[in-house]
């Protein structure tokens, strides 16, 4: 307190009105095998639209759509999905020079090692490896000549009308894809799609030619030896005009000229977008200036903005015609050379399926803290595995030992479940062994209240490539969990027909039978089943509990004290460095109690006892700097099993007569 030397009133506040933070229960987790996107990072996404901007559309292959699906499906009922694509063997992004093998998992790894173009790896890299990044071409134009040049070279021989090539005495004047025109006195555009020299790799060629606007006609006009021909970038209407020097860089020394130059990278073969030649994006007088700026303050060094803006690729070394790019403006003439780079992308490659070993490293890196990921549902996808040589395994060993790694990271962490699904050949084909199957996989896991596995996998439609598959089950089932939190509370069981529905099944590997399902529940797993004319449910709510008579063996007890030990713990982070006095207590007690009322009322627990006094913080307890709560909750339980006595009386007694009668209903209906 403040001291006061004449009578006055000081004011002081108590904040008292602490309450119980909200806390998350739908989040997902993932970490699978895509064919595009960063790797190694942890990307979130709340859609399958999401989904496929981050990491590309599915392959067509089975191994694809099993990794794909569970993360897919699970967005179908959750908004909130963080996703690591997993760095595997052989995973290898697409660059534009011929035979270069280069990794660059995501933008902190290419900073870290390629950013500076001391690598000496090419020119140019795919943003993200995979074989999808072979479609790329990337064509850059430096300087005016490049852009367009008047009367370059002359026809060596005459073509008739109609004609597809023509003869020139200098081909190395020209690029694939360059538009031509001024033949004569013809002035339609061609587009140049071949150029095969006559000897050697400069002087004559034959161009092979075709209108720009027609690519099935050839020359409108017989054209004569000696004709000349002017060239234009394949991409130069595209943009405003030429580049040239910047007003940055002119304004810096009188020798620092054509700084400025225009990129285009195109989907030329058609595996991004869909249409060969689409381009994806296009920058416009970026400049060779390391030091420029645009009319903003921003920077418009070309290295600089392809690595922050662009999507698809990442730069790595300038073009030699590109004299001294990356230096600053002041004093320096920039190169431009004669022609375009025009280069395409190769040598991408999606890599093996991840090995069991990797997954676990990819869980355990970037979900195995929660410090570092808040999440609330482990989705661990398809079980199968490379062996290490490239060869896939689906063995029940190799599934054993990845769902108990994850099982121990939900245990670790104390604040989310992690879902899993049998093998797959337990039950796709199986026959009628398919419950005793997954029953075999589920009995070499490990017991924990943290862990659900479900029955099943899912026959249904691969919209991306017309066909349909069989992928594993847990994605949904996680999805449930989230979607109850949506509809109800984190501690509503997510199974059943009010809340357990899965859609998108055209059918199930199998539909166990009430004696499979008995079975399977004995196991702790819980059946997903098809019934006629209700769907497919979700018919059980155990978690992998060892206890079968443990409270924490079902679900929804599990995630409500996951909720209630997640707020509370937060909230009580604010009690450090506090005093353990009374207030401080009473003050932890005023959060907590309305929270647990809230909980009460929203049908989660029965009753509850809040215990912080001096009872439990002792002088013992003060004096070692210790604060201690004792919650006591009676959580409310889902119903498992539903009794229906159906009593038939004679027509002359009383129902009142049958409910006194000794015994109860049973015995009294037996007399009556």
């Amino acid at each position: 307190m403040a001291f006061q030397v004449s009578p006055g009133v000081q004011v002081q506040e108590i904040d008292a009105t602490n309450v119980i933070p909200a806390v998350s229960s739908s989040t997902g987790a993932y970490c699978g095998y895509f064919g595009w996107g960063p790797a190694e990072e942890v990307t979130t996404v709340s859609s399958n639209k999401g989904l496929v901007e981050s990491f590309g559309e599915p392959a067509n292959t089975d191994i694809a759509a099993e990794h794909f699906y569970p993360a897919a499906n699970f967005l179908d009922y959750g908004i909130d999905l963080k996703v690591v694509r997993i760095a595997t063997t052989s995973m290898v992004n697409a660059t534009t020079t011929s035979g270069q093998s280069l990794l660059i998992k995501n933008l902190t790894h290419y900073r870290d090692n390629y950013n500076t173009g001391a690598a000496s790896v090419g020119n140019y890299g795919a943003r993200y490896a995979g074989s999808l990044g072979n479609s790329l071409k990337i064509s850059v134009c430096g300087g005016a000549n490049p852009y367009a040049q008047s009367g370059v070279t002359t026809t060596n021989g005459t073509s008739a009308l109609a004609g597809t090539s023509i003869e020139v005495t200098l081909g190395e004047k020209f690029i694939v894809g360059d538009i031509i025109t001024a033949i004569g006195s013809d002035t339609t555009r061609y587009k140049i799609s071949a150029i095969t020299f006559d000897s050697g790799s400069t002087g004559a060629a034959t161009v092979t030619i075709a209108q720009e606007d027609d690519s099935t006609q050839g020359l409108t006009a017989a054209v004569s030896s000696g004709a000349s021909i002017s060239r234009e970038w394949e991409f130069a209407r595209q943009f405003n005009g030429a580049p040239g020097t910047s007003a940055y860089a002119a304004g810096r020394a009188s020798a620092g000229v054509t700084d400025e130059l225009h990129i285009v990278v195109l989907d030329e073969d058609g595996e991004i977008s869909g249409t060969p030649g689409t381009i994806l994006e296009k920058f416009e007088a970026l400049s060779k200036a390391s030091d420029a700026k645009n009319d903003f303050g921003a920077t418009n060094y070309y290295v600089t903005v392809i690595e922050n803006q662009s999507e698809y690729v990442y730069w790595l070394d300038h073009s030699a015609t590109m004299g001294s790019a990356g230096s600053a403006a002041a004093g320096v003439t920039f190169g431009t050379g004669t022609l375009p780079d025009s280069l395409s992308f190769t040598n991408g490659a999606d890599g093996n399926q991840p090995t069991t070993s990797q997954k676990i490293t990819a869980w355990d890196t970037h979900f195995g803290s929660a410090d570092n990921q808040d999440i609330s549902l482990i989705i661990s996808g398809s079980p199968q595995a490379d062996n290490g040589s490239g060869t896939a395994v689906t063995t029940r060993a190799e599934a054993t030992s990845y769902y108990n790694q994850l099982m121990n990271i939900a245990e670790d962490r104390k604040d989310c479940v992690a879902f899993f699904s049998p093998v797959k050949s337990d039950c796709v084909d199986s026959g009628v062994s398919g419950a005793t199957n997954v029953k075999a996989t589920a009995d070499t896991l490990n017991g924990s209240s943290y862990a659900v596995m479900s029955s099943n996998w899912l026959y249904q439609y691969d919209r991306y490539n017309d066909r349909y598959v069989y992928v594993p089950d847990n994605g949904s089932v996680a999805g449930l969990c989230a979607r109850t939190d949506f509809t109800n509370d984190a501690w509503y069981s997510p199974a059943g027909f009010n809340r357990g529905q899965i859609f998108g099944v055209t059918k199930l590997a199998f539909n166990p039978t009430k004696a499979d399902r008995d079975l399977l529940y004995r196991a702790r797993v819980n059946p997903v089943v098809t019934f006629s004319g209700q769907g497919t449910v979700l018919f059980g709510d155990k978690t992998l509990a060892a206890n079968d008579s443990s409270a924490f063996s079902r679900i929804n007890v599990r995630r409500l004290f996951i909720v209630l030990e997640k707020a509370i713990s937060t909230a009580a982070k604010f009690q450090l460095f506090e005093f353990n006095d009374s207030f401080t207590r009473a003050n932890f007690r005023a959060a907590i109690e309305p929270f647990l009322r809230q909980v009460q009322g929203r049908r989660g627990i029965y009753d509850f006892q809040v215990i912080c006094d001096e009872t439990n913080n002792t002088a013992g307890v003060v004096d070692a700097s210790q604060f201690v709560a004792s919650i006591f909750v009676k959580p409310a339980r889902s119903i498992n099993f539903i009794t229906l006595t159906f009593v038939a009386s004679r027509s002359g007694v009383d129902f009142e007569e049958v409910y006194g009668a000794p015994g109860g209903v049973q015995e009294s209906a037996t007399n009556l």
